[in-house]
């Protein structure tokens, strides 16, 4: 048998379970991994300049292909409490990473040492397990049970967390023979997969919801297979959008009371039955659950049983991954359409597609300074259908989902539920670490930007280039939409004159200044017409010089993005005007029909 120490076991185990990345942030009482870490070899590590960075960064590239496991590492204390906020994105969205921090000696833990805090309890409601190992001899199998745990049934975060003398302490362990736990997952079965399809049948406008766990179990093909088998239009969840190409002829558009399109949404409210697939009926995509439910029935597909009857009760409910669950559908479907027992949809589908070509919002504006919508009509315009966009939160993100077009899953990488500010940046050098050959553009408001913004200096080091948008209005848009209702525009506003960059005017933050100033390439642009040219330029830069490259657009201080302000998806607040002729909105999906 070899003897190592416990912290070179645990780096062996991570690379036989496929770990070939890792994200963080050296420290005293985490050192003792770190010297296995070099002394290993076969994990590239990349430094992050803030802990909370290095989770983001971990998610960014858990998020980008099936079955990675992003890793982020962080000594004691501090770098633990760090990287809660990344274990709760992770968990909210079914995301694994593992993240692993440094501890003080375990007999000084309950006596107030330096950095030692009890991150495990701190830990516990936002992963699958968190856990301080005690003894060394217990290191190899926490470590492969942490690995099973993030890969079965719901996937989520794990935390584990090591004092510095169980790293150093010795143990036996033969890396050679180590084998991973197979994964657990719920399965469908037959019996189920036809009592939902005969439901699906009954039905004369049915729709699928598919949500990000069809993505995480990486069915989006099967998916597609059994939408065109029985012709049932598809909407894609935020967290699902890409799982077929948004010019699909099945593409319903997205439904909710933001992040949604106005065809999306008078397409769902038509419809009298739903099939949701790994999709978590989030409060922003139903809003009001008497207009959500109200005269259709609803079949609800999860991994995690305890999921089914959460937000309401389906009228039939099956506990079962998604690609085990779409493979019987695909079976099934393609049997009945041979035996002739499937209804024709296609007058259904073809009215959704009707709805996606009259009803449409304005993208294309020559206003000076710059309305929002024109900048994402320039981004189709400049990035393709291979093009992964990363985003967070706020009036860039929702405008960015109502009228940027994505074709591939994991081709929209968004934090749903947690939606912290600051997590565009590290997530977005995640990805282009998962993905280096990738055409990466994030998307910001000037807060989320600011928020991490010390981390584009990674970007710099490590050279992983991406195109970051930035659109700034040097406000809290969002919040000031929301303060709209209370009659206040209360500290939400950015605004200052900046004695050292005068031409900004009020606009603040000299973001091209700090941009270069670590390490990075940046454009600011104040001309809708100049924008295309700008972001075919920063596509240039990145390329050449390998560094992450900002493209500032300098918008209008106010927009009121469209949304709902009752909670109520059939009464989404158009504050722009519509597109009434097809110059109005040229990137479109559909040429619009007046």
């Amino acid at each position: 048998m070899a003897r190592m120490t416990a912290a070179r076991a645990a780096v062996e185990i991570l690379k036989r379970e496929g770990v070939t990345n890792a994200f963080g942030v050296p420290g005293a009482a985490i050192n003792p991994f770190y010297a296995a870490l070099k002394a290993s070899g076969g994990i590239n590590h990349t430094l992050a300049r803030h802990v909370e960075g290095a989770s983001h960064m971990a998610e960014g590239y858990t998020r980008t292909h099936p079955g990675n496991i992003g890793v982020c590492i962080g000594t004691s204390g501090p770098a633990g409490t760090d990287m809660i906020t990344g274990l709760y994105s992770a968990i909210g969205d079914s995301i694994p990473i593992l993240c692993i921090t440094g501890q003080a000696p375990t007999a000084v833990i309950h006596k107030e040492d330096f950095q030692a805090v009890d991150i495990a309890s701190i830990a516990k409601p936002v992963t699958k397990m968190a856990v301080t190992v005690l003894e060394a001899a217990q290191v190899p199998g926490v470590f492969q049970q942490a690995f099973h745990l993030m890969r079965s049934g719901r996937p989520g975060p794990v935390l584990i967390d090591l004092p510095i003398d169980v790293q150093l302490t010795e143990i036996e362990f033969d890396p050679e023979t180590y084998e991973p736990l197979q994964a657990y997952k719920p399965a469908a079965t037959r019996a189920q997969i036809e009592k939902a399809i005969g439901l699906l049948n009954e039905s004369e406008r049915p729709l699928i919801v598919a949500g990000g766990g069809v993505i995480n179990a990486d069915a989006a093909e099967l998916l597609v297979e059994f939408a065109e088998l029985t012709g049932t239009p598809v909407v894609p969840t935020l967290m699902g959008w890409g799982l077929l190409p948004d010019d699909h002829e099945l593409n319903a558009g997205m439904v909710g009371l933001q992040t949604s399109h106005r065809y999306g949404n008078a397409t769902f409210l038509e419809s009298d039955f739903v099939l949701g697939i790994g999709n978590r009926w989030a409060n922003r995509h139903t809003g009001k659950l008497d207009v959500y439910t109200a005269g259709r029935k609803f079949v609800h597909v999860d991994i995690e049983p305890t999921q089914i009857g959460k937000i309401f009760a389906p009228d039939y409910g099956i506990a079962s991954d998604a690609k085990a669950a779409l493979e019987l559908f695909v079976e099934v479907a393609r049997e009945s359409k041979a035996e002739g027992k499937l209804p024709d949809r296609s007058a259904w589908a073809a009215s959704a597609q009707e709805k996606k070509a009259t009803l449409q919002r304005r993208t294309h504006f020559d206003d000076i300074p710059i309305k929002p919508q024109r900048v994402y009509e320039e981004m189709n315009k400049a990035f393709g259908p291979e093009t992964r966009y990363v985003s967070t939160i706020g009036l860039s993100q929702i405008a960015g989902a109502q009228m940027l077009h994505v074709f591939k899953p994991r081709h929209w990488i968004n934090c749903g539920q947690a939606g912290p500010l600051g997590w565009t940046i590290p997530a977005a050098l995640g990805v282009a670490k998962a993905d280096p050959e990738a055409q990466v553009v994030a998307l910001s408001g000037d807060y989320d930007f600011q928020f991490m913004i010390e981390e584009l200096a990674v970007g710099a080091q490590h050279r992983i280039p991406y195109v970051h948008v930035l659109v700034n209005n040097s406000y809290l848009g969002l919040i000031r939409q929301a303060q709209r209702a209370f009659d206040i525009d209360f500290q939400v506003k950015l605004e200052f004159e900046n004695i050292n960059s005068p031409e900004l005017g009020v606009y603040g933050v000299d973001h091209v200044k700090v941009a270069e100033g670590l390490g990075c390439k940046a454009i600011r642009v104040t001309d809708p017409a100049e924008l295309g040219a700008a972001l075919e330029q920063a596509k240039k830069l990145a390329q050449e010089y390998q560094v992450p490259v900002v493209v500032e657009a300098i918008l209008e201080r106010v927009t009121n993005i469209s949304m709902s302000t009752t909670n109520d998806i059939s009464n989404v607040v158009e504050f722009e005007e519509i597109a009434t002729e097809p110059g109005h909105a040229p990137t479109s999906i559909r040429t619009l029909k007046v």
